[in-house]
């Protein structure tokens, strides 16, 4: 529904070719936006029916004070693969969950795996690669995210959590307790869940859309052929070129799955190849400006910084086995 809106509007009442440039960074921009921030009310005021009701506290004890063996980490992966998100649209439900005070390195797990894997994405690849490679990929983004959140959460970066994200955590729990203490009804809670989840899009606004532009910009005006030159070279470095090169672009995982095709059809190296698409996906430029709300520029250089590594080593195994 909302990209048929986008298209109506663009296309048809703005005049602009669907072939153009302009005209596909402005659709893009125009779906973007009303997804993400949609999403991100809906998701903001989901989690403070979850925050009034269910006791979010405990969980957090509990995943903080048990030793599950690292089977957190894993099941917020795994959720993260079947939530059919990309990089930006994860961030709504990332704010929520470290809004919930759930451990940091949980909600990196599922950061992490959530744009790398999607339904869609995992059928085009079956497609195109054949279920083995596609089996591997998947196993892989799993794998990634679950030790990814392992290895940031032992570096407890909690206190480079941007001082907003603090207060929306101590806010809440003190509506939690006001809430408890007079036994207010779900209908007497509601108006201020729903004002308090506005109050998160409206601080997060001027990020997602700066977000936003760069993305439509990069959709629109950066064509995937610039890079080819680059991820060919038959070099050690290609891969870490691959990562790099991949973050100023912008796209989903079902978007990315033709681009890889044609790569491996060019003779680059399927591993290198499914670095570049795990960058494009995982990390770019629109995910860290809307994270930029949330964690302070040091955490998000930590968070990309670990997570291009890993994808780095995976490009170099892929490249080993496939």
């Amino acid at each position: 529904m909302i990209q048929s809106f986008a298209d109506w509007l663009v296309f048809s009442v703005f005049g602009l070719e669907q072939t153009s440039r302009l005209g596909g960074a402005l659709n893009f921009f125009v779906y973007d936006t009303l997804k993400i921030l949609l999403l991100l009310f809906l998701i903001s005021t989901v989690m403070g029916v979850v925050n009034a009701y269910f006791p979010i506290e405990r969980l957090r004890n509990f995943l903080s004070s048990h030793r599950l063996y690292g089977m957190q980490y894993l099941l917020a992966s795994v959720f993260g693969a079947i939530t059919p998100f990309c990089s930006c649209s994860s961030v709504p439900l990332f704010i929520g969950f470290v809004k919930g005070g759930i451990p940091l390195g949980v909600t990196f797990s599922f950061l992490i795996t959530s744009p790398l894997i999607n339904e869609v994405a995992v059928a085009m690849f079956a497609g195109t690669f054949g279920w083995t490679v596609t089996g591997i990929y998947v196993l892989s983004g799993i794998v990634l995210g679950s030790i990814g959140g392992i290895v940031l959460g032992r570096m407890k970066l909690e206190r480079w959590l941007s001082p907003w994200v603090i207060q929306i955590q101590q806010a809440s729990e003190r509506n939690n307790e006001e809430w408890e203490a007079c036994h207010l009804s779900f209908a007497e809670r509601l108006p201020s869940i729903v004002k308090e989840a506005w109050g998160i899009v409206r601080g997060v606004l001027v990020y997602v859309l700066i977000g936003i532009v760069i993305g439509a910009f990069m959709h629109g005006y950066i064509p995937e052929g610039f890079f080819e030159q680059y991820l060919s070279r038959d070099s050690w470095y290609a891969v870490p070129v691959s990562v790099v090169l991949a973050v100023p672009m912008y796209a989903n995982a079902a978007g990315i799955v033709p681009v890889v095709e044609v790569f491996v059809a060019k003779g680059i190296p399927l591993g290198t190849a499914i670095a570049f698409m795990m960058s494009v996906v995982g990390l770019s430029l629109p995910e860290a400006t809307m994270l930029k709300k949330v964690m302070t520029w040091r955490l998000i250089l930590i968070f990309f910084s670990t997570v291009a590594l890993f994808i780095i080593l995976s490009g170099y195994l892929f490249n080993c086995i496939l």
